[in-house]
């Protein structure tokens, strides 16, 4: 048995520096698939809402573990390659990512009173620009404590990649756990910093909610 190293130090600041790129990438890719979802959603066309309504449904009704694992281990069997750890949890981080925020942003559209939509389209603009410069803007405010409270989720979630072998802040934590024979130091660490990153994100999202309900 031994203590903590800077060693272990230094690889649960690159598991976190993991971590957080997961966390990006998720939502650079996850972000305009879900406001795409959430446009399909809204659309006017029962068909376009219905097909998205479904993909939502069924990928929600699956755990992100599930998503992970067929992303590591089931694709590879179905097109013969190996697929890199990092591009299986981007993907299934990434699907996760755009099915939530589609929705938290959807609700954000339709909260937006019809006769803002009327207002608009009096003024002679397309019906992508009432979006644009009408409607988004008070959805955005709308769904914004939504979105940081996912976020809150999504980082958590990342802790799940350490099952296909990704080496974020959960998987650094198991390593250097095996190393020391001492997993109640070594994850009391990683749970502080995971709560120093998602503590001041939660209070955000509260005052956000607070503040913007209140001049709704």
């Amino acid at each position: 048995m031994r203590s903590l190293s800077t060693i272990d130090l230094i690889a649960f600041a690159t598991g976190l520096q993991y971590t957080l790129l997961l966390v990006l990438m998720a939502l650079a890719f996850g972000a305009p698939f879900g406001l795409f979802l959430a446009l399909l959603r809204t659309a006017n066309m029962a068909v376009l809402r219905w097909a998205s309504a479904l993909f939502l449904q069924v990928v929600q009704a699956v755990p992100l573990l599930a998503l992970l694992m067929f992303f590591y281990f089931g694709l590879p069997v179905f097109l013969g390659i190996q697929i890199p750890a990092l591009a299986a949890v981007t993907v299934a981080f990434t699907i996760y990512t755009a099915v939530f925020l589609g929705e938290i942003w959807r609700g954000g559209i339709e909260a937006v009173k019809q006769t803002q939509w009327e207002a608009a389209a009096s003024l002679g603009i397309s019906r992508w620009q009432q979006f644009r410069y009408v409607i988004a803007p008070q959805a955005f405010k709308i769904a914004l404590p939504a979105t940081v409270g996912f976020l809150v989720q999504l980082i958590k979630g990342t802790s799940l990649a350490a099952v296909v072998g990704f080496i974020e802040l959960t998987r650094a934590g198991q390593l250097a756990s095996a190393a020391t024979f001492q997993p109640l130091l070594v994850y009391s660490v990683v749970a502080a910093i995971y709560f120093a990153i998602c503590f001041p994100l939660t209070l955000w999202s509260r005052n956000l909610e607070t503040r913007l309900n209140g001049s709704r």
